[in-house]
């Protein structure tokens, strides 16, 4: 299970980048993504959208079940990987690269620091397995 320890993660196995131009990227982790399964469909949320922490904003449907996906922080949406929507299975292939599912300017950047590091993440996996 890869959880890398430069990135921040929500208990709901969302992961967020470092903020770089006033944004930050975010997407599922491995372990969501092998607990899903084959993805193949994802429904990203509108661009220039606001959205609340833990606001349903995309959803990630796999050969198993379809989850819901949770904004890490609040923010606006300023930008959606449109590429997934031919290719899904990025979310598999790449999670913490070509598989990232929008960008987000949060409201207030340090909200970032209150998601959980690498370490908690795993523990909260090792908890769920």
């Amino acid at each position: 299970m890869d959880i890398p320890a430069s990135l921040r993660y929500a208990r709901t196995h969302e992961w967020t980048s470092e903020l770089e131009a006033d944004v930050m990227t975010v997407g599922i982790t491995d372990f969501a993504q092998d607990q899903l399964g084959d993805v193949v469909y994802v429904e990203l949320p509108e661009e220039g959208a606001r959205v609340a922490a833990g606001d349903a904003v995309a959803v990630v449907e796999s050969v198993k079940t379809a989850s819901d996906i949770y904004a890490p922080v609040a923010g606006t949406v300023k930008a959606v990987n449109a590429d997934l929507e031919s290719a899904p299975e990025a979310i598999n292939e790449e999670p913490y690269g070509g598989g990232w599912l929008f960008r987000i300017a949060p409201d207030d950047a340090s909200d970032r620091e209150a998601l959980l590091d690498a370490d908690a993440y795993r523990a909260v996996c090792e908890e769920e397995s």
